[in-house]
């Protein structure tokens, strides 16, 4: 019985690093700016809302990447700060501030743990 609940921890801690180390390629793609590697990360379908915008729900994941690619193009978005996240059981949320032509936006991503790994299920910027 030791055994098994040796096991069964040690399996927790190591799936907790993969999720770790998922969410921190994306903050990285973040950083990088670029929305092809970012857009990677996508769920099938994304909730985006930007700036002044109505908010799109269940947006297939090319078309959220054609919209963040647009947003960061017009706004000459060329950097990523991350400044908090927050772990909740399988989904962590994602604050931070990019770093735009003389303007700073806040954005926010929930991000949620899927067949081993973390997807983007929805960006706020504002």
């Amino acid at each position: 019985m030791k055994r098994f609940f040796l096991i069964a921890g040690l399996s927790l801690f190591l799936m907790s690093f993969t999720y770790f180390q998922d969410s921190g390629a994306i903050i990285e793609a973040l950083k990088s700016t670029d929305v092809s590697k970012i857009s990677s990360y996508f769920d099938d379908y994304v909730d985006l809302k930007i700036m002044e915008k109505d908010e799109v729900k269940n947006m297939g994941r090319n078309q959220a990447g054609v919209l963040l690619r647009s947003f960061f193009s017009e706004n000459g978005v060329k950097a990523f700060e991350k400044i908090s996240d927050r772990q909740l059981g399988n989904t962590m949320y994602v604050t931070g501030k990019l770093t735009g032509n003389n303007k700073n936006y806040n954005i926010t991503l929930l991000l949620r743990a899927k067949d081993g790994k973390y997807q983007i299920l929805t960006i706020r910027i504002s």
